[in-house]
């Protein structure tokens, strides 16, 4: 083998490293929160949602993560297949027909494809919709938001580890303070 020759092949693999390095650095962030089990934020709030996980009928259906995007959708005053408001009683955490059709409703209403699943535009979008209330943006410390919908808004905590909290019920005074968790789901 030439010297020339080794010296295409370690150039090739170099660049094939390269190439790898920059897949897994510029690969999408969807799930970067997904995979450490929280819906998480950093920094400034109106960028904490669009490099969430994708929530589904099929993925995370049944979970606070899918808790907390059904209280969005209450929020907004979505509807349900059958035409009646998307309610408080909806909100089970489980991404089931009236999740996917309220969900659908919704997109169509923001000018998103309305295909029924929570990815990176859809939930990215509700990110425009956060206000700050109280706390700090900067690392380690409690923040408190509002998801300020076009119906209804909803209080958030991201907490001095960055998991957002929800209210199990929607409402501070009687339910429970959750982690929004894509693992586990503790609000039906």
């Amino acid at each position: 083998m030439s010297l020339r020759t080794t010296r295409t092949r370690l150039g090739a693999a170099a660049v094939a490293a390269l190439a790898v390095g920059a897949l897994a650095v510029g690969a999408s962030p969807a799930s970067a929160s997904a995979s450490s089990g929280y819906v998480n934020g950093a920094g400034t709030y109106t960028d904490d949602f669009g490099d969430e996980g994708t929530l589904s009928s099929s993925s995370y259906s049944s979970s606070n993560a899918t808790c907390l995007w059904q209280q969005i959708l209450w929020a907004e005053g979505a509807t349900e297949s059958n035409g009646s408001a998307y309610d408080f009683s909806d909100v089970d955490g489980h991404f089931g027909p009236n999740t996917t059709h309220a969900t659908r409703n919704l997109q169509a209403r923001w000018g998103l494809s309305a295909d029924g699943l929570v990815g990176p535009q859809t939930f990215g979008r509700a990110d425009s919709k956060l206000r700050y209330v109280s706390g700090s943006t900067a690392s380690g410390e409690y923040l408190r938001v509002r998801y300020d919908g076009a119906q209804h808004d909803i209080d958030l905590l991201r907490a001095t580890n960055g998991r957002y909290i929800i209210y199990s019920t929607g409402d501070r005074d009687t339910g429970s303070a959750v982690y929004a968790a894509y693992g586990y789901n503790s609000c039906d």
